[in-house]
């Protein structure tokens, strides 16, 4: 076993290391343990399998010490999917089990309690994302133009954005992907369009909020019952010593909502103001209640942009349902990050009663 333990050597040097010990070793006694420290570890690889060698050491999703090993999901499909690759190598992979890769890395951050990676080769959610409208006009007419693979065959799927960037194209395709039906001469595309563009100009990001964009859409373009009002929430901080004289701090929210013609008041303590206002938002919806019992808050971000301390920040909240294992994300924008984030709660629950198809109260 060949190892680049420091992960410092590059692709054409483990390709002639490896040539060389393949002339007095046997390929398939020969192998490769490479380690990203120069984010070759990949490539890496693949020079080793080229040059002779028909083991290779990974990791899932890269897991592994410093900058982490060669990673299985990626080199999996690369050898399962290339020609020149797949001609010539077995892997043992069969397509069924291929489009499960995804599934398999996802659940795998899960077990880390991380976030997967949106950016990750063949599995990332922006791995065949597109948000510039002559790239989606392309994939519309030929997704070869844009997708090096068929993003089902890895267990992916494709994803239309949309953004400041967008056009017609954009909107339509993605409209389609979330079932709604527009025609391109239909004027509320237009509007539809410009309140995107406005919205982003403000700091809202919809390639990253896919739930807040398809109510945006709906809103807009169709009928979104009005679930609940949010009639005032507070939210408290207080920093003291419990009785053991050790400090902390508490954090407390309340919220006052209406449904229809009745008023709902809930108050809770949480780890933090947002986790407060979560807890708080979710405790009573009346009617509505048993449609959020299985919602989770998977992942919260904060953006902050646009000055310092009085800064425009972004809050993009994933929220999943632990009985389906679906997943969406929303966003909020205020100078308020505590307000920013309560838009987004508000988003998501909005978000499951339009799926779930609850009525108007």
């Amino acid at each position: 076993m060949l190892c680049d333990t420091n992960g410092g050597t590059l692709p054409d040097e483990v390709e002639r290391i490896v040539a060389e010990t393949a002339r007095v070793v046997p390929g398939d006694h020969l192998g490769i343990h490479a380690h990203n420290d120069t984010d070759n570890a990949v490539a890496n690889s693949l020079a080793a399998l080229r040059a002779g060698a028909r083991q290779v050491q990974g990791a899932l999703n890269g897991l592994g010490e410093r900058c982490g090993n060669a990673n299985l999901v990626s080199l999996i499909p690369s050898l399962a999917l290339k020609p020149g690759l797949a001609d010539r190598f077995e892997t043992g992979v069969s397509e069924a089990s291929l489009r499960e890769i995804a599934k398999i890395s996802h659940a795998f951050d899960e077990l880390l309690n991380r976030a997967p990676d949106r950016h990750a080769p063949y599995v990332g959610a922006s791995a065949f994302a597109t948000k510039a409208g002559i790239h989606a006009s392309a994939l519309a007419k030929d997704p070869r133009t844009y997708e090096h693979v068929p993003p089902e065959t890895v267990g992916n799927k494709r994803a239309i954005l949309v953004s400041d960037q967008a056009g017609r194209s954009n909107l339509i395709a993605q409209l389609a992907a979330l079932g709604i039906v527009a025609r391109s001469d239909d004027p509320k595309l237009s509007r539809l369009l410009g309140e995107v563009k406005d919205r982003e100009a403000q700091g809202f990001a919809y390639e990253a909020a896919d739930a807040s964009f398809e109510l945006l859409a709906r809103r807009i373009l169709g009928d979104v019952p009005r679930f609940f009002d949010v009639e005032s929430f507070h939210v408290s901080v207080e920093r003291k010593f419990n009785s053991h004289g050790n400090l902390y701090s508490a954090s407390q929210a309340v919220v006052k909502i209406r449904i229809g013609d009745q008023t709902f008041i809930s108050a809770a303590e949480g780890n933090g103001p947002v986790n407060a206002l979560d807890l708080a938002l979710r405790k009573d919806l009346g009617a509505y209640q048993k449609h959020i019992d299985d919602l989770d808050l998977l992942d919260y971000r904060v953006r902050v942009f646009q000055g310092g301390t009085d800064a425009v920040t972004r809050v993009l909240i994933e929220f999943g349902e632990s009985s389906t294992g679906a997943r969406w994300s929303t966003v909020g924008v205020s100078s308020n990050v505590i307000d920013a984030s309560f838009q987004a709660l508000v988003d998501a629950i909005d978000y499951k009663l339009v799926k779930v198809g609850a009525g108007a109260p």
